[in-house]
């Protein structure tokens, strides 16, 4: 699969591919990076479902109005990737009667991470060493795929981080992978974050530069790039030898577990 997403990537330049989708993006007043993971077609030739799964930015600040039409889409599961100290920060707004899941693994340490920023002129090794980190792994997305298999066919869930362009890019990509999408399309939705969220980017850009952090390193930071997925995936096989053998020792999802996430969410 590393080739593959290197090839994707070829194929991305190449064809000059454009990732800014306007029917998938959610309109919200309070959230960025809201979008639906519908649409994509797998190697079976099917499809993901509209309206099913949905991934963000944090929802803290979404208004009444916002509110309502999530409502409106049956979202009745929040996953937050977020650490204790994020979410104390910025509590989530939920969609009425939905169910709320907090999976902080792996995100612990990231207050620490500001601090080393004024010291460096680039930030890809230091978003490669984050993405490359694998122990977090199975205590963040097992039991986000749990909730997916669980989920009423009636309801839609969605799941998010801070910015909703790291932890939630590989959850995005580990169940678009299990579904059946194929790597090129894995990484165009991961790529798509830097289209969706180009005004929040340059605003947390100013910000950074503003507590002494190079524009580079800002810009590193606010990004996301094929090889920090692709870390990712590197540090997936040297572990467990491919990403298929990891979704089963380590997200634990057996042979009927897939054939049942894929009949709820492919048409």
């Amino acid at each position: 699969m590393i080739v593959l997403f290197f090839s994707a990537i070829v194929s991305l330049q190449a064809a000059g591919a454009t990732v800014n989708d306007t029917t998938r993006l959610v309109p919200l007043q309070g959230a960025a990076n809201f979008r639906d993971l519908g649409g994509y077609m797998t190697s079976e030739g099917t499809h993901v479902k509209w309206g099913k799964v949905y991934r963000s930015a944090e929802i803290s600040k979404l208004t009444d109005a916002d509110l309502k039409l999530l409502a409106q889409k049956h979202i009745k599961a929040v996953v937050d990737f977020r650490s204790d100290e994020e979410v104390a920060k910025a509590k989530d707004r939920l969609p009425a009667n939905a169910s709320y899941l907090q999976l902080p693994a792996g995100s612990e340490s990231l207050a620490g991470i500001m601090a080393v920023l004024p010291k460096l002129s680039s930030g890809d090794s230091l978003m490669i060493s984050f993405y490359s980190q694998t122990a977090h792994l199975k205590d963040k997305y097992k039991p986000f795929f749990q909730e997916l298999l669980k989920m009423p066919d009636s309801d839609a869930l969605l799941f998010h981080c801070t910015a909703g362009k790291d932890r939630t890019g590989i959850g995005a990509a580990l169940f678009l992978h299990v579904l059946g999408v194929p790597d090129e399309t894995v990484l165009e939705d991961y790529l798509a974050t830097n289209e969706y969220r180009k005004a929040e980017n340059e605003k947390m850009v100013k910000m950074m530069m503003q507590m002494n952090i190079k524009e580079q390193v800002a810009r590193d930071m606010a990004a996301v790039k094929p090889e920090y997925l692709i870390a990712t995936v590197k540090a997936i096989y040297q572990q467990y030898g491919s990403l298929d053998q990891f979704v089963t020792e380590e997200l634990g999802l057996k042979t009927e577990d897939i054939a049942l996430l894929r009949k709820k969410y492919t048409n």
